[in-house]
């Protein structure tokens, strides 16, 4: 890269400016922050979404727990609706045995399909509500890469924004020169005096 720059801008000719050295510059050195910096944004960005991410995820194992529940309503009544990439789960009646002994009903979401007198998992919260499950290991690592690839994205965005507000510049510089080197030119052309 740095040989074409030198080739292309270096070399003494008539008609190079300054804006062509610049925007020649420019392009270096947005490829290399376009070669390393995107990419090394990318990935400190996921590097943190995947700590945060787990770290929430063990919060909300400690704040939740599993429970073997008996289905007890009519699941066909309701809707299938997938929640969270999950699979499709549907909300109904279920009731399970604290560990006291005491019975508990209370409406939970349950796998699609799942037959009444059916035992299934639950996640319930301390005050035993139904909740959905924290998140597992693949749920964390898709978090993780989604924002990893938005940050380079957004990263490579205003890379690109910056070279184009560059290149404009550079472009209006030139026409300018353009214009002041013909106003000087232009008379002895054409004959007419300014």
């Amino acid at each position: 890269m740095r040989d074409l720059v030198r080739d292309r801008y270096r070399r003494r000719s008539s008609l190079r400016r300054r804006s062509d050295v610049v925007e020649a510059w420019t392009l270096a050195v947005v490829a290399v922050l376009l070669l390393v910096l995107a990419p090394l944004v990318g990935v400190l960005t996921a590097w943190w979404a995947h700590d945060s991410a787990r770290v929430t995820a063990q919060e909300q194992r400690a704040e939740r727990r599993q429970v073997r529940a008996e289905v007890v309503g009519r699941p066909s009544d309701t809707l299938p609706m997938a929640h969270g990439g999950r699979q499709p789960s549907a909300r109904t009646a279920v009731r399970w045995a604290e560990p006291d002994g005491t019975a508990r009903t209370a409406t939970a979401r349950v796998p699609a399909g799942a037959r009444n007198g059916e035992t299934v998992d639950v996640w319930l919260d301390s005050q035993g509500r139904s909740v959905a499950p924290p998140a597992d290991g693949r749920a964390i690592l898709q978090h993780a890469i989604t924002i990893g690839v938005c940050a380079t994205g957004g990263t490579v965005g205003v890379i690109l924004l910056g070279h184009m507000v560059v290149r404009h510049t550079a472009m209006r510089r030139r026409l300018a020169e353009w214009e002041q080197e013909w106003a000087a030119t232009e008379p002895e052309w054409t004959g007419r005096r300014a």
